[in-house]
């Protein structure tokens, strides 16, 4: 798959499912595990709705950035290796707070470092294709 399939025809279906899983696990979280998590370890949960939802706005701008570059496929691959680095950084990092609320393991919290080190290459990568363009 070319970097232009991705970023006209992924990217936005990504968006769209991030989007979705967000505001499920969202309610989730507010309604469905507000009886069964102590209070104390719910904000883990809130966290990672939070930063999952940041990253979609960001998905959004890449989807967008993706696709109005695409007379300009080197432009457009920083965004599509962008939004590959913010996919990460959702499943690693808001993907382990949420598993960290449900199966309370220490381990996770390295994979919540990773996530995190995945959103600032993720950053990064989006600087270079804005000032690229």
């Amino acid at each position: 798959m070319n970097s232009n399939y991705i970023g006209s025809r992924m990217l936005p279906l990504f968006v769209a499912i991030n989007g979705f899983l967000c505001v499920g696990l969202g309610a989730f979280g507010a309604h469905g595990l507000k009886a069964t998590v102590a209070p104390e370890v719910m904000h883990y949960w809130h966290t990672g709705v939070r930063y999952h939802m940041f990253h979609v706005v960001a998905l959004l701008a890449c989807a967008f950035i993706a696709s109005t570059c695409e007379e300009r496929p080197r432009v457009a691959r920083w965004a599509v290796l962008a939004a590959c680095l913010f996919l990460l950084g959702i499943l690693f990092f808001s993907g382990s707070l949420y598993l960290l609320v449900l199966l309370p393991k220490g381990w996770l919290g390295l994979s919540a470092a990773m996530g995190g080190v995945f959103f600032l290459l993720g950053w990064a990568s989006l600087t270079l294709c804005v000032l690229r363009r």
